[in-house]
């Protein structure tokens, strides 16, 4: 029997690869295409006013209430402008890091440092979440060390989700930007400097453009997570985010909770569209 399944892959390789990714693909149609579709389906059901039982039909009264509603825009409006600041905040703080990692330090602090960003995404999401809460509570430590100097910490709101998030999605950006720094040779820096560019102008002209695709990467990850987040917003804000909105009406108004779920992934795939348009995949 075994030879025999062995003479019918043997010199067929599109068989052999065909039979190889039969599992995992099987599994994202059916896992993963297949729930998406199932919530787009139940984007166009309703709810019954009277029995509260989701009715089965096609409609277009959830998206209605997503555009006619203004505390639905504020809400698609707060949380996409937190990715985004959370996205640009921890561009900033990675590029530089991954810059050390990737050309200046030596392979032992390389090695280091690698560890050291990993080192964060060891520990529980909810522990590091709950350990911020209490740092930017009124009686937490941040508030204790700037009571000195006349000041007051954020506390909660906004803010802290903005900061929580960028220090959560921080080790998300720093590793494909280390990945993106550490192909481009020396020699291209080099021959910038050879040819009389400052440090600014071969950042701009040389390895910016090179590791953009990294940057892109980094922020899709940064961007998503924020997006979908619900856990962080509902512990250091009072403020109501996408994901808070989905998680609360998912029992009451599944319908509804199905048509907000899908505002993430039109704009993921809005901002995937322009990051393509801008020639952000084309060296990966």
């Amino acid at each position: 029997m075994g030879r025999r399944l062995a003479g019918v892959f043997q010199g067929r390789p599109r068989l052999q690869v065909g039979t190889l990714l039969a599992g995992p693909v099987g599994w994202l149609v059916v896992g993963y295409l297949g729930s998406l579709a199932v919530l787009l389906v139940a984007a166009f059901w309703s709810v019954d006013p009277l029995s509260g039982e989701v009715v089965r039909g096609f409609g277009l009264e959830n998206f209605e209430t997503l555009l006619d509603e203004p505390v639905y825009r504020t809400i698609v409006w707060r949380t996409v402008l937190i990715a985004a600041l959370v996205t640009v905040t921890d561009a900033v703080l990675a590029f530089p890091i991954a810059f050390y990692m990737a050309k200046v330090a030596s392979r032992r602090g390389k090695a280091i440092l690698v560890v050291a960003v990993l080192l964060p995404l060891w520990s529980s999401y909810l522990v590091k979440v709950l350990a911020w809460r209490t740092m930017l509570s009124n009686d937490g430590i941040i508030n204790w060390a700037l009571e000195p100097f006349g000041l007051h910490g954020p506390g909660y709101g906004n803010v802290a989700v903005w900061l929580v998030m960028s220090y959560l999605w921080l080790p998300y950006m720093v590793l494909p930007i280390y990945a993106g720094l550490e192909r481009i040779p020396n020699s291209l820096i080099s021959a910038s400097e050879d040819l009389g560019a400052g440090p600014f102008m071969t950042f701009r002209r040389v390895i910016l453009p090179l590791a953009f695709p990294a940057v892109v990467a980094g922020s899709i990850f940064t961007f998503a997570l924020t997006l979908g987040d619900y856990i962080t917003p509902r512990l250091v804000s009072n403020n109501q985010f996408i994901g808070n909105v989905i998680f609360n009406n998912i029992v009451n108004n599944l319908p509804l909770a199905s048509a907000l779920a899908l505002v993430p992934i039109v704009v993921m795939v809005a901002y995937l569209l322009v990051a393509r348009k801008l020639g952000a995949f084309e060296h990966i």
